[in-house]
């Protein structure tokens, strides 16, 4: 009984111990280290900065902007894979840096060998999240984009002009009355052009005429519209009367814009709807040389030029054009093939260039091309895209040319910008390029392309 009884009193002891306060071994509580305690942390902000509007001479220069919200440094593990606009892996760069607290870091990673000219993609990454996916560019000027022509390209639209000669313009003219002013008159234009094949009727095609009332004789400026829509509702512009510059033509090729649009979708003229009988127009006789949807467009455009030569009031002597993606094409296309040389012309975000290397960067218009192309091979296919290749037509141009480039376009790419741009014979030319831009006309670019064109004016 005494021993128990010892233990007990051991036990009560020890658990009244326990139940007070007061510290034990010494009076100091053990608490454990404070370096020890997780901080939880904030992730990294990132930002890739936009540096020499993402064009490089050999070496990219990248700049990743690092931002760091916390209150102790943190390390930033960069990644950076760069890959050819075909998708070809060209460099890889990893490293990393420590950001203070509460701080930002500018971080500029560069390759160690030189790049080939050329458009190439960036995949940023910071501690494993993307920062940004982005194009930029490498001495682009110098990227060779060899001419493919075929031994008999210019006799081929040689033909096609001859084919032109044969046809009566017949041009009909409708006054837009509302539209006009004494400074100037608006009209609707319809003229007729080459068949969509040999044997066919002339096809007839419309654009908008702004001539000048003053009775003297004025620069040409030839508009040209990008690639239409299938079911269309917008309204072609139509230009107003109160410039009196120029004398003006914005006109719609077979089967888009004007031709594709019915009476309720345009300026009120008196005239019924205008149908597009060509469906998707990339599309329409592919493979037929003769009879292929651009064969057509391309002389509705030389047709245009004529009109103009028989108006009072143009001085052919002064003539522009400009355009955007399509209309970008028809620019080089109707600088190229035209009976008058041209001045000066702009294309922006250009269409049809570099059809072996366009095909081999996005899907469209490759899809449209190899879907109907029936049983020619790829390189009879390439072969009969050259005669309409803006690379290729791009080598008869001696106006002077400004352009433009979106980086990020993903429908009519950069490569296919610069391969008529680099083919050009003219040292009077000029490329901008958009970093941030996609397949869209700049904010600035009407400006741009007007102080060029006047100070080419004679």
């Amino acid at each position: 009984m005494k021993k128990i009884f010892i233990l007990f009193t051991a036990l009560v002891f020890t658990a009244t111990m326990m139940a007070s306060c007061e510290p034990i071994n010494g009076g100091v509580t053990p608490e454990e280290p404070k370096d020890t305690i997780p901080v939880k942390l904030d992730p990294l902000k990132q930002s890739v900065l936009v540096t020499n509007n993402w064009v490089f001479d050999s070496k990219p220069s990248i700049t990743i902007r690092i931002e760091n919200p916390n209150v102790v440094s943190v390390d930033a593990a960069i990644k950076m894979s760069i890959t050819t606009d075909q998708r070809r892996a060209a460099a890889t760069i990893e490293k990393t840096v420590s950001v203070a607290a509460n701080s930002s870091e500018d971080v500029v990673v560069t390759t160690d060998e030189a790049l080939a000219p050329g458009f190439y993609k960036a995949n940023c990454f910071v501690n494993q999240r993307i920062a940004r996916s982005f194009y930029f560019g490498i001495n682009p000027t110098a990227i060779v984009s060899e001419p493919d022509k075929q031994p008999d390209f210019d006799e081929y639209w040689a033909a096609a002009k001859e084919q032109l000669d044969s046809i009566d313009m017949n041009a009909q003219l409708t006054l837009l009355e509302k539209k006009s002013t004494d400074k100037r008159k608006i009209y609707l234009v319809e003229l007729q052009s080459v068949p969509d094949s040999p044997d066919g009727d002339p096809v007839i095609v419309r654009g908008y005429y702004a001539e000048p009332q003053d009775g003297q004789k004025h620069p040409v400026i030839m508009h040209f519209y990008g690639y239409d829509s299938q079911n269309a509702t917008s309204w072609p512009p139509c230009p107003g009367g109160n410039d009196s510059e120029y004398a003006e033509f914005f006109f719609s090729i077979r089967g888009q814009m004007l031709n594709n649009r019915g009476a309720s979708h345009r300026y009120p003229d008196g005239k019924g709807d205008f149908v597009n009988i060509y469906g998707d127009w990339f599309a329409y006789n592919f493979g037929v040389k003769d009879g292929y949807y651009y064969r057509g467009a391309f002389m509705d455009c030389v047709q245009a030029v004529r009109f103009m030569a028989t108006r009072e009031t143009s001085d052919m002597t002064q003539l522009f054009a400009e355009g955007s993606s399509q209309g970008g094409a028809l620019s080089y296309a109707v600088a190229a093939l035209s009976d008058y040389p041209f001045t000066a012309i702009a294309p922006c975000v250009a269409f049809l260039g570099d059809f072996p290397d366009y095909f081999n960067i996005v899907s469209w218009p490759a899809e449209t091309a190899k879907a109907n192309k029936g049983s020619m091979t790829d390189e009879e296919m390439y072969v009969f895209l050259s005669y309409f290749d803006t690379k290729n037509l791009a080598t008869r141009i001696s106006a002077a040319v400004i352009a433009c480039s979106g980086l990020q376009d993903v429908t009519c790419p950069s490569h296919t910008n610069l391969a008529p741009f680099n083919n050009l014979p003219t040292e009077d030319k000029i490329m901008y390029y958009y970093p941030e831009m996609g397949h869209e006309i700049p904010s600035d670019w009407n400006k741009k392309i007007m102080n060029f064109f006047r100070e080419r004016m004679k």
